[in-house]
């Protein structure tokens, strides 16, 4: 009689998965292609920056739900106040309109809202608004939303440096002393880390005077898709394409 069979055997265990790799901590994205958006369907550029309202919320939300630490929006440049003045401030009337409907949300959902730029040059009213929805998410911790808004990265660099300049004039700092670090601090920036992963929409391959400090070591994106259809399979592929890159910073490895 043959021997009653055992409980069956487990096949041995081979080497553990390697962990997935990390993804970006900061992400930055130039918003490209409302104009054309609307265009493409006979409307006016201003409703065109209307429908790029709902792509910011659920790329927010993303971001949230796959562990970015900062998220940061080129939302305004200072090459922007060349436009026509009525898009400025159709641009603008639409920032309030944002913040309106969105500051409970980003409230409740742990989000902190911060603004980078020359944002003295803002209307008073949406600078305001701005600064209402600053202060009441102020204590949030789970990611940053950073809109640059009257930003230009040669700008910023030249304010950094005229006030560096201003305090080596009055014998507060030793220029000779002077480091990346410290004079990274003097950027309207300073509070951010370095990005790791632009996305830039719309099918243009440039960076538009856009974080050039910040951007050192950054991964670079580029899609054809114009921002107000940039969903969230979108996202998910930049950083799915972000994993996939080998980041050295100088090393040979």
């Amino acid at each position: 009689m043959p021997p009653p069979l055992g409980p069956p055997t487990a096949p041995p265990l081979g080497p553990p998965a390697p962990p997935a790799p990390p993804g970006p901590c900061h992400v930055a994205i130039i918003m490209d292609g409302n104009g054309r958006w609307a265009a493409a369907r006979g409307l006016s550029r201003s409703e065109g920056h209307k429908a790029g309202a709902a792509p910011v919320r659920a790329i927010l939300k993303e971001a949230r739900a796959a562990q970015v630490q900062y998220l940061t929006l080129y939302a305004f440049s200072t090459e922007n106040w060349r436009r026509a003045e009525n898009e400025i401030q159709n641009l603008f009337e639409l920032l309030i309109q944002y913040l309106d409907a969105e500051t409970a949300e980003l409230l409740s959902s742990g989000v902190r809202l911060n603004a980078v730029g020359d944002l003295a040059r803002l209307p008073q009213e949406s600078r305001a608004a701005l600064d209402l929805a600053m202060e009441v998410t102020r204590a949030n911790g789970d990611i940053t939303l950073t809109l640059a808004l009257s930003y230009g990265s040669r700008a910023e660099i030249v304010a950094a440096t005229r006030a560096l300049a201003l305090r080596a004039r009055q014998g507060l700092c030793d220029p000779q002393e002077l480091t990346e670090e410290l004079f990274a601090r003097e950027l309207w920036t300073g509070a951010l880390p370095d990005v790791d992963l632009l996305i830039r929409t719309g099918g243009e391959k440039r960076i538009s005077n856009f974080l050039l400090w910040k951007l050192a070591y950054a991964e670079l994106y580029f899609t054809d898709r114009l921002w107000p259809d940039f969903g969230t399979e979108d996202f998910r592929q930049a950083l799915s394409d972000f994993q996939g890159r080998r980041r050295r910073f100088g090393r040979a490895v």
